[in-house]
């Protein structure tokens, strides 16, 4: 739970890194990420040393003899002059030397750097990080999607952090299964499978297992979860069950901690792109019909060339637009019955080209689109204005009907602010599309409606909501056009007389 308290300290954090000289977020994030990983290592040392004075089970050790010295409980108390080359020059080689010993979170620390260049900034931060809950299950991934909501840029090839509640309503919509395997071909900070351990969690854990806890500030409840009856599952969840890729090193290893910090000891995430021809080689098995759940918010922004696509998605729709060519690919990596939820742009559900319709028909004549969830267009604001919608399908099979959506409200208002309101549409889009019926929901003067595949069809595979949606106009009454003629010239008579008052007063 992250208290009042817990956010001021890291608001401050944050704010001794802008007054550092260090103003990015995403590099202000990654280097507190950084620090948290040394500070983890040691921690998880001390308990591994602990537990064999107990047992006296030997362990792998993170940390030689000769190198003591490189272990945060040591270094933290060294001053700013020594602090800064040792952590530079000796504790980020030592990173990077653990991923030659094939330990845990290999690809997480390749090429880590500090930099922090000022020694007083580095003795601040990593006082300030020793402070933080990392200890605590449910408050140090609290802690860090806090962290990670103070990234408000989208970066260059369009991707952007997805709102949490957003994450949500995909991961409700879809209810993973403790058995299955879940990926993310985009994964950037790892916030889908972050809201599935989440669901998981909730969904699985009995009723005497739920903690209620309290903020000592503003007195609100919190329920911790516990996943009691996840234990049969506890070795698939934290090895196999969550895979991620992504081409931008630094998301990935703030993914791969954002897992770590939330109970995934071992995640699969890979640095890679998944819509080139080396996707295949390197992981044949996730490239094709490898997963069961696949959520996804793929870059919307620019295009490839041919030659750098795999054929076998060239082949399902030729395009150079990578928001086609993800779904493409999603659609190749679900096992046969595999499901999932994958935001678009508004272009992709009503887009006039040949790949668009391409595309379209794939996923009505050969797989089952399920629903088309259509989003207000500031969902992603500050990051961008795009209008988008949530695709929901399952590979194989035909579509018979598709379930539509109206959200016109998120709970937060649609400028940059973001500020809480009170109009949101979420929870009864889970209501509904959890109790729909293709039979019972045909007004489509409501927010939500089937619309059967057929008619679709005969509209070009057009998915956009207007195309279907029945608007309720009220009827306005208008004075007529004589009365609003007399109040115009009663206007200008005094409009006149002001004029020639203020021409007397001028003289």
């Amino acid at each position: 739970m992250v208290t009042g308290e817990l956010k001021r300290r890291v608001d401050a954090l944050w704010t001794e890194f802008w007054q550092g000289g260090i103003t990015n977020p995403l590099t202000v994030i990654e280097q507190i990420t950084f620090l948290m990983y040394a500070r983890l290592l040691d921690i998880n040392e001390a308990r591994d040393e602990n537990r064999q004075k107990r047992t006296g089970k030997s362990f792998q050790r993170r940390f030689k003899e000769d190198e003591q010295h490189l272990r945060w409980s040591q270094f933290r108390h060294l001053g700013s002059d020594q602090m800064l080359p040792l952590v530079r020059d000796k504790v980020f080689p030592h990173f990077r030397s653990t991923v030659a010993s094939g330990t845990a979170f290999a690809e997480f620390m390749k090429d880590a750097q500090l930099m922090i260049q000022k020694p007083g900034l580095l003795v601040k931060a990593v006082n300030m990080i020793h402070e933080l809950p990392l200890t605590e299950g449910d408050t140090k991934g609290d802690l860090y999607e806090y962290l990670l909501s103070k990234l408000t840029t989208a970066g260059i090839n369009g991707q952007f952090r997805t709102p949490r509640h957003i994450i949500r309503l995909m991961v409700d919509m879809l209810e993973p299964k403790p058995t299955d395997v879940i990926g993310d071909p985009a994964c950037g900070t790892g916030g889908f499978l972050v809201s599935v351990m989440e669901y998981l969690l909730e969904t699985y854990s009995s009723p005497e297992a739920v903690i209620e806890e309290k903020d000592p500030e503003t007195g609100a409840v919190e329920k911790i979860f516990t996943g009691d009856l996840l234990e049969d599952h506890r070795d698939h969840i934290r090895s196999n069950m969550f895979h991620g890729f992504d081409f931008d090193a630094t998301m990935l290893r703030i993914a791969a901690m954002n897992l770590m910090l939330h109970g995934v000891d071992d995640p699969d995430i890979h640095y890679q792109d998944t819509l080139s021809t080396g996707f295949t080689d390197k992981f044949p098995r996730q490239a094709s019909e490898g997963f069961d759940v696949i959520l996804a918010n793929p870059p919307f922004k620019g295009s490839l060339d041919f030659e750098d696509v795999h054929s076998g998605l060239l082949r399902q729709v030729k395009t150079k637009k990578t928001e086609l060519l993800f779904l493409a690919l999603i659609l190749r990596m679900l096992n046969t019955g595999g499901r999932s939820a994958t935001i678009v742009p508004d272009g992709v559900l009503f887009g006039s080209s040949g790949a668009h319709r391409q595309l379209r028909q794939l996923l009505i004549d050969n797989n089952q689109l399920e629903a088309v969830i259509s989003l207000p267009s500031g969902v992603f604001r500050p990051y961008a204005g795009v209008s988008t919608g949530i695709l929901v399908f399952t590979k194989g099979g035909r579509t018979d009907n598709v379930f539509f959506y109206d959200v016109e409200a998120d709970g937060l208002s649609l400028d940059d602010k973001r500020e809480p309101v009170a109009e949101n549409d979420l929870p009864n889009c889970l209501a509904r599309w959890r109790s729909r019926d293709p039979a019972e929901d045909t007004d489509r003067k409501s927010k939500a409606f089937f619309v059967p595949a057929a008619e679709i069809k005969e509209a070009g595979y057009d998915l956009s909501l207007s195309r279907y949606k029945e608007r309720v106009y009220e009827e306005e009454d208008h004075d007529l056009p004589h009365v609003i003629l007399g109040r115009m010239k009663e206007l200008n008579d005094e409009i006149s007389e002001d004029l020639a008052e203020l021409e007397d007063m001028l003289g």
